[in-house]
C-alpha cells in the first residue's frame, strides 16, 4: 500500500469488458512523511469515489483485484481509501484538504 494524490482522471472508450463502468484516476505517489511527490504517476481504478486533489491509499498487485468492484477486472492499482489525516511520530503531516 502507498499514499498518493489524485492528479486527474483517465477516460477510455475502448477497454476490457471488466473495466467498463469503472472510474480510472491518475495518481501521484507521495512520501508518507512529507507528502511530496515520489516516483512516477500511474493509473488506478477508483473503488471509493475519490476526486482530483484527494489524498488516497492505493494497493497494487493481486490486492488491487480484491475489492468488490475489481474482483474480475484486469487492474494492477486500485484506490481503496480516501485519507482523512496522516500522523507520523506524533506530528500531523496531513489533515483533510488543508494538508497539501
Amino acid at each position: 500500500m502507498f499514499l498518493a494524490k489524485v492528479l486527474g482522471s483517465m477516460v477510455s472508450t475502448q477497454k476490457d469488458k471488466n473495466l467498463v463502468g469503472l472510474k480510472m484516476l491518475v495518481v501521484q505517489p507521495v512520501n508518507v512523511e512529507t507528502l511530496q511527490p515520489e516516483g512516477k504517476p500511474l493509473i488506478a481504478v477508483d473503488s471509493v469515489g475519490a476526486g482530483e486533489g484527494s489524498v488516497v491509499m492505493v494497493v497494487t498487485g493481486s490486492s488491487a483485484r480484491n475489492t468488490t468492484l475489481t474482483r474480475s477486472a484486469p487492474t494492477d492499482a486500485t484506490i481503496v481509501a480516501i485519507v482523512d489525516n496522516v500522523e507520523v511520530a506524533g506530528r500531523m503531516v496531513y489533515k483533510g484538504n488543508a494538508g497539501l
